[in-house]
């Protein structure tokens, strides 16, 4: 679908605070809760959650670990084989603790994924793959070198002098898979294939990682030491038990307990749909507003891909509820679901919940089917009347999501509602600085959740930054699939 902010520049001016541009609710406040009402049960404890900082200095930590461990073999030389050499085995020892680092980020392990956030993760990933394949390819190009330089031969004489060694054809095929997972991945050659297609061809990475670890125990820096190649291989083991657990194990496990299966599809407007599923114990999941789940139908036309969407209600009478709006095949096709359908849930995912909350008045940003989790968040995120407002930015009336129910909540909670309506190419800007401090005046002292499509929500963020918002208080996560 496309995004009409990714093209469009901010507008030229800001309108009034009385613009019709802006529909406001006016806020109600709850009535007293009836003294008969049923005490809520106890609330669990928080799921253990590592902290971006935290994580980023746990994979500092180990990468200098590895640099620790070529300083301690490394035998200082001016001869130009040994110094190829030894910039080699750094290489290598980098680009193979890269590739593990590069598959913890894609474990899906909860501490992490609730902590950082799925969106964060993946770019992670992605950044993080382009050095391990310069790494990859400086260690192949060093190796070469090295050797040439040692039996006085040219580059393609060494080339076929070194597939003699042990594990030099495993480590030659995994650097070609990784290669080829990286084309694959580019920005440019991605946009061209299906995502199923995609995906298989990323699978391979796992094949390449193997290929690499019995190349790397072959090799002069792991086979000398005992202790080096027994810490590598426990690395490497913790690793894959992890993505074998949190990947296959976990999915299969809630696939089974939970037995989610579709009873609804409600049309909410145009384009748009709810699914709701109903399943066993699922609170057992800890599923947060504002978090989704990688969804796999069971139908003969949705089975093959899992599609990530995000709660659009809290989990209640164990019900599960998402709001998708129909922007390519796969989307389209789950308006056609029936009753009945099974379905795999893996998750929950993401960090936008209400543990980032650091201030006591929350604005909740929301543009298009951006609604879903702020709708599930302004449900649910504790306040008293005046301390939540939500600003739901959309083209026009009847593009409007889960409006009723909007409007419920804030005249239930005495939040305060706005819709920002208007083409995004229009005179005004809704989302300058000076307009949403004209809706929010204390904005500043405001922790903002952002959810819309990437173009609204890059001139949201600048735009809040601007109003004197600190990037750090602006919680937003994007997933595409």
């Amino acid at each position: 679908m496309s995004d009409p902010y990714a093209a469009q520049p901010p507008g030229p001016a800001d309108p009034p605070a009385t613009h019709p541009l802006y529909s406001r609710l006016t806020p109600r406040y709850a009535p007293p809760r009836p003294a008969h009402a049923p005490r809520r049960a106890p609330v669990a404890a928080p799921p253990l959650r590592l902290a971006p900082s935290e994580l980023l200095r746990g994979l500092a930590g180990g990468a200098l670990l590895v640099v620790g461990l070529w300083l301690v073999q490394a035998e200082p030389s001016v001869r130009l084989d040994a110094l190829f050499a030894t910039l080699a085995h750094l290489c290598g020892l980098l680009a193979g603790y890269g590739i593990l680092v590069m598959l913890l980020l894609m474990a899906r392990v909860p501490a992490i994924e609730h902590g950082v956030g799925a969106d964060r993760l993946a770019r992670w990933h992605a950044l993080g793959g382009r050095y391990v394949l310069t790494l990859c390819l400086a260690h192949t190009v060093f190796a070469l070198c090295g050797y040439a330089a040692h039996t006085g031969t040219d580059v393609r004489a060494a080339a076929v002098g070194l597939m003699g060694y042990p594990g030099l054809v495993a480590a030659t095929v995994g650097t070609a898979l990784l290669v080829g997972v990286g084309v694959t991945s580019a920005r440019t050659v991605r946009r061209r294939v299906r995502h199923e297609t995609w995906r298989a061809v990323h699978l391979l990475t796992y094949v390449g990682a193997a290929l690499a670890f019995a190349h790397q125990l072959s090799g002069p820096d792991l086979a000398g030491g005992a202790l080096a190649a027994w810490l590598w291989t426990l690395l490497h083991t913790t690793v894959g038990t992890l993505l074998v657990w949190y990947r296959l194990v976990v999915p299969v496990r809630q696939a089974l307990r939970h037995s989610l299966w579709v009873t609804e599809v409600r049309i909410e407007g145009p384009d748009v749909v709810s699914v709701v599923m109903q399943g066993l114990g699922l609170d057992a999941l800890r599923a947060e507003p504002g978090q989704f789940f990688r969804w796999r139908f069971l139908d003969r036309r949705l089975w093959r891909t899992a599609l990530p969407f995000s709660l659009s209600a809290p989990v209640r009478d164990d019900t599960l509820r998402i709001t998708v709006k129909a922007c390519g095949d796969h989307t389209r096709r789950i308006r056609r679901l029936r009753p009945g359908v099974r379905v795999l849930a893996t998750g929950p995912f993401g960090a936008m919940t209400a543990h980032r909350r650091t201030r006591r008045k929350v604005l909740l940003l929301a543009g298009g089917v951006g609604i879903t989790p702020m709708r599930a968040l302004f449900e649910t995120l504790p306040g008293g009347p005046g301390d939540l407002t939500l600003l739901y930015r959309a083209g026009a009336a009847d593009q409007l999501v889960l409006r009723e129910e909007l409007e419920a909540i804030a005249a239930a909670r005495g939040a305060a509602l706005h819709y920002l309506l208007g083409p995004s190419d229009g005179p005004f800007d809704p989302l300058a600085p000076r307009a949403l401090r004209n809706l929010v005046p204390d904005l500043a002292d405001h922790d903002v959740y952002l959810c819309g499509p990437p173009g609204m929500s890059r001139a949201a963020a600048a735009a809040l930054e601007r109003a004197g918002v600190p990037a750090a208080r602006v919680h937003s996560e994007e997933f595409t699939f």
